[in-house]
């Protein structure tokens, strides 16, 4: 069938397009794929969980556009991230950041996190109109990521530019010159440091391309821009969801105001609702695989739709209803499998405050304009909304 995601009014919502996929086959084959290939789409959640956790279905996106002909020109430490690679190489590199993203690390940044949530609010104009992305969900997480990386201050603004680029939807030639841009940068100041080592996650990781580790200087910078790109953009829509899916629904935003410290319980049922990630990033099969009943070819991809996954009803009952008393737990807002997102204590973290310190400093915060006029990101990869316009 034809691609339905290609609609121009999907972006807008996507969810009854993929309730009408699900609803034909939870996994079936579309006309359109990357580059005009067939794929297939995965939208049951049961499905996309297999799906998720299945050595045949490979992320090496190097080996399967290998003498297929391009003329994009991605900077290879983009297009061959840890994200882009199967185990060994993606248990390699995965083992050298996991630390920086445990609970106990996740905590010491916390009173940062906290901090920079508070100055950016101060900033608000009480009782007018702010931008809830732009003042909060996009500034917010590029700091975090920043400080956690060791990225100076004054360059900041930049990489916060240049990391929006690579997700410039319909724009090839724009997305690749934003990753030569991005990896020169941090080449540049990957040598900087070596001059003068701090205790970054970054000097970190020079540390372990310097020792024993066998990381090779390309794959460390493919980490540090992997990291700085995936540990801000997708927190920011993440922030931005939320906040709407809050704003919107009155009973759910009652209840924070009287428990503020309830929207940590409120996560996991945001996350699902409207996941930042919609489609996880390029599978395909290395060989002939049967999922939800429907066979697949070897060689093809296999788009797995998380946002679609999310509303299964059969795992999620009235899955277009946001419930602060369900049991999300199981969302796979994340992912799932040895990808699942290793920023995912970070991100929570940063949900958790920026929701919590926003509803409790400006305690009428409301939407600033019909739901129906805003504009979201269009790209089927990320779910996220260009602005958030709010009276505070």
């Amino acid at each position: 069938m034809n691609d339905p995601t290609q609609d121009p009014r999907f972006h807008q919502d996507p969810y009854p397009a993929y309730a009408a996929l699900r609803s034909r086959c939870p996994v079936q084959r579309l006309a359109n794929g990357p580059e005009g290939r067939a794929s297939y789409v995965v939208t049951g959640y049961a499905e996309a969980r297999e799906a998720l956790a299945d050595a045949r279905l490979s992320k090496d996106t190097a080996a399967f556009f290998a003498g297929k002909g391009s003329s994009r020109r991605l900077h290879p430490a983009v297009a061959r991230t840890m994200l882009a690679s199967d185990p060994p190489r993606h248990t390699r590199l995965r083992k050298l950041v996991t630390k920086a993203f445990t609970p106990g690390a996740v905590a010491e940044l916390r009173p940062f996190i906290a901090h920079v949530t508070d100055e950016l609010l101060d900033r608000w104009p009480v009782g007018q109109q702010a931008d809830f992305v732009a003042d909060l969900a996009v500034p917010l997480p590029v700091a975090v990521i920043c400080e956690l990386l060791g990225v100076p201050q004054d360059d900041r603004p930049d990489v916060r530019r240049w990391s929006g680029e690579l997700f410039a939807a319909g724009r090839p030639d724009v997305i690749d010159a934003a990753s030569h841009t991005l990896a020169d940068y941090m080449t540049d100041l990957i040598a900087a440091k070596r001059l003068g080592p701090g205790e970054r996650l970054l000097d970190r990781l020079i540390a372990a391309r310097d020792g024993d580790d066998r990381l090779s200087e390309e794959e460390l910078v493919s980490l540090a821009v992997l990291l700085l790109v995936a540990g801000h953009e997708t927190t920011t829509h993440f922030l931005g969801n939320a906040a709407l899916a809050l704003l919107r629904h009155p009973a759910e935003l009652d209840r924070l105001r009287a428990d503020p410290d309830g929207i940590r319980t409120l996560l996991d049922e945001l996350l699902r609702y409207d996941s930042p990630v919609s489609t996880a990033t390029f599978r395909f099969t290395t060989e002939a695989v049967t999922l939800g009943g429907t066979d697949i070819p070897a060689g093809v991809p296999v788009l797995v739709a998380l946002g679609a996954a999310n509303r299964d009803p059969r795992r999620f009952p009235s899955p277009d209803l946001l419930d602060g008393d369900r049991d999300a737990a199981g969302h796979l807002g994340f992912g799932h499998g040895i990808h699942r997102c290793v920023g995912a204590p970070l991100a929570l973290a940063e949900a958790e405050i920026a929701l919590r310190t926003a509803l409790v400093r400006f305690p009428r915060l409301r939407l600033a304009v019909a739901p129906e006029r805003l504009q979201w990101r269009r790209t089927r990869l990320v779910r996220g909304l260009t602005s958030l316009p709010v009276l505070t």
